[in-house]
């Protein structure tokens, strides 16, 4: 039986290219995970606590009151946001992902960038997942997977796949496409997933010699803000590269930033001013810090760039 042509979007090449960084926790999703820590109270009493990802945003600075586990250390805190070492046990972190999409789902308000992320999926933009998580990159593209299977509607994943078709004719000149398995997966993998204390991103953060120099002065607290920052400049160079191979460096170029950690928003935004954008002086880049609750899309920073693109 002949398999029926896919339908191309044509489209696309119209497009502006917008390219997104997202984190996970509280800004796509509400994830139920919890850090181990301990707490001193008022008695002076050290007692085990479990935090939300968002209140640990608040205190993870606090060393006077809170604290890792004195049995197991940042390792024990964090055990839940790792990838299990028995291959037999289930990823706390997909399961997590489902039970969030369920709750979205049944009603409960999104995160600030559930929408966002959506549209950039059902668009077909390349963006870039970074998360204070431990997990390999592969966990996470299974996350964005079930994301894709569970919050898109089939209409929405055959937009996606359409518009996935015209960016591979437009860009890369191909005319025979693959199944929608094979577009989907080559898309994937023109994405970035970046878990900062996952080993293999841990490691490759320390041998990147300007980097290393960094984390060699830095505190405890300071040095998943330099994570996210070494994350996100090899996303940038990776679409400045992309965008080198296929001569798209002449068009209106932004990317987009968004986390719920004031403090990664902070130091995210400086780092634009003081590196990103003398090195990428043709590209926008606009920051949103989802930390305020009642702001549905949180707060928008334009940190460099003159070019107002309607969707930023």
């Amino acid at each position: 039986m002949t398999r029926p042509i896919p339908y191309v979007n044509e489209e696309v090449a119209n497009r502006d290219f917008k390219y997104y960084i997202f984190d996970w926790d509280d800004n796509i999703l509400h994830m139920p995970t919890k850090i181990r820590m301990e707490h001193k109270g008022p008695d002076g009493h050290w007692r085990p606590v479990e935090v939300s990802t968002s209140t640990f945003a608040l205190v993870r600075a606090d060393e006077e009151h809170y604290r890792p586990p004195s049995d197991g250390g940042w390792k024990e805190a964090f055990r839940n946001f790792a990838d299990p070492e028995d291959d037999g046990e289930p990823n706390r972190f997909l399961e997590d992902t489902m039970a969030a999409l369920a709750k979205v789902s049944n009603g409960e308000p999104p995160s600030p960038s559930y929408s966002t992320f959506r549209k950039t999926l059902v668009e077909g933009r390349i963006f870039a997942i970074v998360t204070a998580r431990g997990h390999a990159p592969e966990t996470i593209e299974k996350a964005v997977r079930l994301f894709i299977e569970n919050a898109l509607t089939p209409l929405e994943r055959e937009t996606m796949l359409s518009n996935l078709r015209g960016y591979r004719r437009w860009l890369d000149k191909v005319e025979k496409f693959g199944t929608d398995e094979e577009e989907l997966d080559y898309y994937l993998g023109m994405c970035r997933y970046s878990a900062v204390t996952y080993d293999g991103f841990k490691e490759r953060m320390s041998n990147d010699p300007i980097y290393r120099e960094k984390l060699a002065s830095a505190t405890t607290a300071a040095k998943p803000e330099l994570a996210k920052e070494f994350a996100i400049r090899d996303f940038v160079e990776h679409v400045f590269h992309m965008l080198q191979r296929t001569g798209g460096l002449g068009r209106s170029v932004a990317i987009g930033f968004s986390d719920d950690d004031k403090g990664n928003v902070k130091s995210v935004s400086n780092y634009i001013r003081a590196e990103l954008s003398r090195r990428f002086d043709g590209i926008k880049f606009v920051v949103y810090d989802t930390s305020d609750k009642t702001l549905s899309k949180g707060r928008k920073v334009c940190v460099s760039g003159q070019m107002n693109l309607p969707g930023f």
